[in-house]
């Protein structure tokens, strides 16, 4: 990866640790349903202005209509139901906690992938899944227990119950990673993005009209849905399938190693939010059991010294 591609890398998880952000700043004022749908909504138009721009909108319309269901499950999966769960989350936790929930998607991912695509799990990769999921326990533990005089005091249920759903939220990826796998295969990246982004909208819709807030929206909120909506959807999508075209799937996945880092950082700068050293440990250990999981961290490879004396030992 050259410096350029590391560059993007680093803005791309600094957009998607800002959805967070943006999120928190959004769901007070407009609430779940209404700030998601207009967050794929403007995704969505985005997306096929790209395409248009491309001049490959007739075949991508042509793809969508042939590929409409696994499109529409895509869109609940990928979009519609994990943006609403973050967002129900994120009325009780903050932006960085939400966000290194997050960091979980890659271990349902591979949860998911071994009872559906039979691909299989190393021991590594289970110590991996154990050592992330055990992460996760520490950050909600830490989260229950925490005192912040500047907030309003929250119960441990509620707690429990929005990290849950944030958990929900990571799962519906890890489901929707193995749908796309199977289904959608084949299918041009950006093709599929604006296909489930509208999917997600048109499920959306519905509900952003009957829980419209009856008061007045902020400005902040406002801006808020631009910057989801802008930045941490359209751009967002365009740069993933980018670095994916360039230095493969493979290291473009590695942004979620980035993403909490920036979550967490957004939120104490512009939202003032506790940072404890608990929750600096938990997230570390979410991140390495992730690192284990998907295989970025593997068994180094023999040399030197090592290498004669395991010869010596099979040799015996």
């Amino acid at each position: 990866m050259n410096p350029v591609n590391l560059v993007q890398l680093f803005i791309l998880a600094a957009l998607w640790g800002g959805s967070f952000l943006f999120i928190r700043v959004g769901v007070t004022d407009l609430g779940v349903a209404p700030l998601m749908a207009l967050r794929v909504g403007i995704g969505a138009a985005f997306l096929l202005l790209m395409l248009m721009l491309r001049g490959t909108a007739r075949q991508a319309f042509s793809t969508m209509r042939e590929r409409a269901w696994p499109l529409f499950v895509v869109g609940v999966l990928n979009s519609a139901a994990p943006f609403c769960l973050f967002a129900y989350a994120e009325l009780t936790l903050s932006a960085g906690v939400t966000s290194v929930i997050n960091a979980t998607t890659p271990l349902w991912g591979a949860i998911v992938a071994f009872f559906w695509l039979d691909d299989r799990l190393t021991r590594m990769r289970v110590a991996g899944l154990a050592i992330g999921f055990a992460g996760v326990l520490a950050l909600v533990w830490d989260q229950m227990f925490a005192h912040d005089a500047s907030a309003a005091p929250v119960s441990p249920t509620a707690t429990a119950l929005a990290a849950l759903a944030a958990l929900a939220a990571s799962a519906s990826y890890g489901v929707a990673a193995s749908y796309t796998k199977k289904h959608l295969m084949g299918v041009d990246s950006l093709t599929v993005a604006a296909g489930t982004m509208s999917a997600a909208t048109v499920v959306l819709l519905p509900f952003a009209i009957v829980f419209w807030p009856a008061g007045t929206v902020s400005l902040h909120a406002w801006g808020a849905v631009l910057g989801l909506g802008v930045a941490c959807t359209g751009l967002a999508y365009m740069m993933f399938f980018h670095l994916i075209s360039v230095v493969g799937p493979a290291r473009a996945i590695t942004v979620t190693f980035l993403i909490p880092i920036f979550g967490i950082l957004w939120g104490a700068l512009f939202l003032a939010e506790r940072v404890s050293m608990g929750m600096a440990a938990a997230c570390a250990i979410v991140l390495v059991g992730t690192a284990l999981a998907t295989g970025v961290v593997k068994r180094m490879p023999l040399t030197g010294t090592r290498r004669t004396q395991c010869a010596k030992e099979s040799e015996a």
